[in-house]
This record gives structure tokens, C-alpha cells and sequence, in this order.
């Protein structure tokens, strides 16, 4: 999977996918439960570099002393909003609204896509930011699927 970054607006961010074929239903599922998955640890501030306590601690963490303070008072670094996954033939496209969260949340993500196209529906390419000329973006948002 080739990963291409284009003009990065961590509040206005479309990731794009293209496949080598068009995706199955199976396949879309997949995606969006990746999506989903990542979003929603982004929206309970999972991605907060500030407080990476135990990656930074090393491979010996038998009987580590968790700093609660430390976390309590690290700034919160929370995602906002992101829109339906949409596709058009090899093409998925999904909005998000990074808010505060870190560039730790992106590397995450790369991560999870990488394994997946290895495993179950091939990326050719990752697209962070930026639009597709052939396939135009609205600035209109719809309601996120977590608004209440």
C-alpha cells in the first residue's frame, strides 16, 4: 500500500482510498468498522501523545506506577466529527475533523489500513488529505454518524 500525504487541514480532513478493484460489500464493511473503530478512540481521547506513559516507560512495564496525576493533567486531545464512508467504483473517501487529537492518531491508523490491505481488500494507495479532482468534495457537511 503506497501512503501519500496532500494539503493537511487536521479539521477539513478527507482520507481517500483506492483499491485495485472494486470492493465487495464484505470488504466495505471492513473499512468502515476500521473507520469507526478509529474514530471513536479518537473521540474518547485515545490519541493523546501528552500521555503515553506506558510507551515511554519501555518493554519492561511488570508493576508500573501509572501517574493518574500526570494523566489528568495532560491536555485533552479529542476528534470532533467524521462523515459516512462513501465510494464511487475503486474509490472510498471518508471526512474527518481531527480536533486536538495528535499525528499519533494518523500513524494508527496507517497502521490498521497496512494490516488490512495485507489481509483482507487490497489498498494500492492511502491518500491523507487533499481532493480528488475527478471526484469533488462539498463543504457542506452532512450530520456526523455520532451526533445525537
Amino acid at each position: 500500500m503506497k501512503i501519500e500525504f496532500r494539503e493537511f487541514d487536521p479539521f477539513d480532513l478527507w482520507i481517500w482510498l483506492q483499491f485495485s478493484t472494486v470492493p465487495s460489500p464484505k470488504e466495505k464493511q471492513y473499512i468502515e468498522e476500521l473507520f469507526d473503530s478509529w474514530f471513536l478512540l479518537g473521540k474518547l481521547g485515545g490519541f493523546n501523545a501528552e500521555n503515553l506513559q506506558v510507551q515511554e516507560t519501555g518493554i519492561d512495564i511488570s508493576y508500573m506506577e501509572y501517574d493518574q496525576d500526570a494523566a489528568d493533567e495532560s491536555f485533552m486531545a479529542l476528534m470532533h466529527n467524521m462523515s459516512e464512508v462513501e465510494y464511487q467504483g475503486i474509490w472510498a473517501r471518508c471526512w474527518f475533523d481531527l480536533g486536538t487529537s495528535d499525528a499519533i492518531a494518523l500513524d494508527v491508523l496507517i497502521n490498521a489500513l497496512q494490516q488490512l490491505s495485507k489481509e483482507y481488500v487490497t489498498i494500492e494507495t492511502l491518500f491523507i488529505g487533499g481532493e480528488n479532482k475527478d471526484w469533488p468534495v462539498t463543504r457542506q457537511r452532512e450530520a456526523s454518524v455520532y451526533d445525537n
